[in-house]
């Protein structure tokens, strides 16, 4: 067996597959995201903000601004590991896997605190 095939994972479908599981998780974290938007524009304004100046910058607003770099980070995340797949069938490097972990484990804490301070 030579080096070059022992490189390549699977010479199926599994990539198109992989591709498509990622845009799926994608588009579940942008839809918990509207929800966390949606909590934080209809909750009543409070006077605890955050920062003197900005409106609406409350915890509901951090908790909405924290999901919305949550998100971002992993549409680059997917579109970076799309375009790996294009090319190969090469593993997923650890550095992209750790960024996604911080980003989704980022994401469902704000998602949690967004119900505990929008309640």
């Amino acid at each position: 067996m030579d080096a070059e095939a022992a490189d390549v994972r699977d010479p199926g479908l599994q990539p198109e597959r992989t591709t498509l599981a990622w845009r799926r998780t994608l588009l579940s974290l942008v839809v918990v995201d509207l929800f966390i938007w949606r909590s934080w524009l209809t909750s009543e304004p409070t006077s605890a903000q955050l920062v003197p100046g900005l409106p609406g910058l409350d915890y509901q607003g951090v908790c909405a601004l924290m999901a919305a770099a949550a998100t971002i980070i992993l549409a680059c995340v997917v579109w970076i590991r799309s375009r790996q797949l294009h090319t190969g069938n090469a593993a997923v490097p650890a550095s992209l896997l750790a960024v996604c972990t911080v980003a989704v484990v980022g994401l469902g804490g704000t998602a949690i605190a967004a119900i505990a301070v929008g309640g």
